[in-house]
């Protein structure tokens, strides 16, 4: 039905996922129900109009804190901290860690399934999205960091939350599947127009990497992840939960060899047409034009005679595989 494809659009979930925040729903508003009449039950004798009259209002105060509850058990807080921070920040004009701050001091029956909601907020992890268009070598070697594999020590808890891809047939995307991890599949005119930043916001992504993708960047989503910008005024660990920018990682010792058009092999024979000495790798943050942004970081490599692109391109690799993610842990740590 299109109705439920742009409701896992919206909220970018697959179809197991959809399912499972839809029960978590149904489940949470029976509990919610249910709690309701028991406590009220407890107040008044009989169903009269003063039943009918507070039912509502407190039903609206339990169902946060039921469909919390209920979401530990289907494996969906993550959505549902993020969703009901967006409801709260709409409809109360101010942002919350988990729901609205007005709704907290009236539900006490419910107050251990709040204490518990804030101690795993505390934990909560900074989200990145890897966009890529290809195979996603870069892409796994950050994953498997921030997973545990090679990551020695960090300040902050980093987990890549999603996979946004332009190409529907991407090694990466196979990586994605075999690693867990929510994917979004993006089109250019979309993408061009609104940058996904609604979908981005809704997945309560706060960084973006670049790993080998391809398009340009759209200014809207440039301007949308500015570090420190807002995202959808909601709260994590008491904090406003704002953007920490994007980067990406350029084949080439910028600002030589950068541009419109230079990627992947194209560099490669770039540099070895004009009898550079050495090449290497750019950590750079992402403006509105082509590998302009602020250096961050780069590694050199030294290029000789018998290099061929491919050949080249391995050594770049190497660097790229090596140094990407202890950069991006430096730069949240």
């Amino acid at each position: 039905m299109k109705f439920i494809q742009n409701l896992q659009e919206k909220w970018k979930v697959g179809g197991s996922q959809f399912w499972l925040i839809m029960l978590t729903f149904a489940l949470g508003g029976s509990l919610s129900g249910r709690l309701c009449s028991f406590l009220l039950n407890l107040v008044f004798l009989e169903k009269n109009w003063a039943f009918w009259l507070v039912y509502p209002l407190f039903l609206t105060i339990l169902w946060p804190f039921s469909v919390l509850f209920v979401s530990f058990f289907t494996g969906q807080f993550r959505f549902f901290k993020g969703y009901l921070s967006r409801v709260g920040a709409k409809v109360f004009g101010i942002g919350a860690s988990v729901v609205a701050p007005s709704t907290v001091s009236a539900a006490p029956a419910t107050s251990s399934v709040l204490s518990d909601a804030l101690s795993f907020s505390s934990a909560a992890p900074i989200h990145i999205a890897i966009f890529a268009s290809g195979t996603g070598s870069n892409a796994r070697k950050i994953i498997e960091y921030f997973e545990g594999a090679g990551l020695k020590s960090t300040s902050s808890q980093v987990k890549v939350s999603l996979i946004v891809c332009n190409v529907p047939d991407a090694g990466v995307l196979a990586i994605a599947k075999e690693k867990g991890i929510p994917t979004l599949l993006i089109n250019k005119n979309e993408f061009a127009t609104t940058g996904y930043v609604e979908s981005l916001h809704n997945a309560d992504i706060q960084f973006i990497v670049l790993a080998g993708f391809l398009w340009k960047v759209p200014e809207v989503l440039v301007q949308a992840y500015q570090p420190g910008m807002k995202i959808d005024g909601a709260l994590v660990n008491g904090k406003e939960n704002v953007s920490k920018g994007i980067i990406n990682i350029h084949p080439a010792l910028l600002p030589k060899y950068g541009g419109k058009g230079m990627y992947g092999s194209r560099v490669h024979e770039a540099v070895i047409a004009a009898g550079e000495k050495e090449s290497g790798i750019t950590i750079h943050w992402v403006n509105e034009h082509y590998d302009e942004g602020g250096i961050i970081f780069q590694a050199t490599c030294e290029v000789v005679s018998s290099d061929t692109p491919d050949t080249l391109a391995d050594k770049i690799h190497a660097l790229e595989h090596a140094h990407f993610a202890p950069t991006i842990a430096k730069l949240l740590g």
